[in-house]
């Protein structure tokens, strides 16, 4: 009979495959692999390579902090957009009324 990898050929020891299971499983511990390499969730932690640990709570009020200092930055660019086109340099001209109308309209207007 074929057994699985799994399965010891010693009833005594305990299943290598049973006890990641139950750790994963039960006791919420997995070690995070690819760009996560190094990290591992921990029950309800996740624990950076250094041990810091952060809670689900924290990392929900971590994004949501990024997420209103993004649109702070979005809303500050358009408000000073907004105000440079507002303060466009603007030409005057004065000009005497006599002058333009008889410019305009000839030397009877007037």
């Amino acid at each position: 009979m074929n057994r699985p990898p799994c399965w010891p050929k010693d009833r005594t020891k305990p299943n290598p495959c049973a006890l990641a299971h139950y750790a994963r499983v039960v006791d919420g511990h997995t070690d995070l692999t690819a760009d996560w390499l190094g990290w591992k969730q921990r029950g309800r932690w996740l624990v950076s390579p250094a041990g810091d640990r952060i809670s689900p709570e924290r990392m929900k009020g971590l994004l949501w902090r990024l997420e209103q200092e993004e649109r702070l930055t979005a809303t500050r660019n358009c408000n000073a957009s907004r105000k440079a086109v507002r303060q466009q340099l603007v030409k005057v001209v004065v000009v005497d009324l006599a002058d333009w109308q008889a410019q305009r309209f000839g030397t009877r207007a007037g």
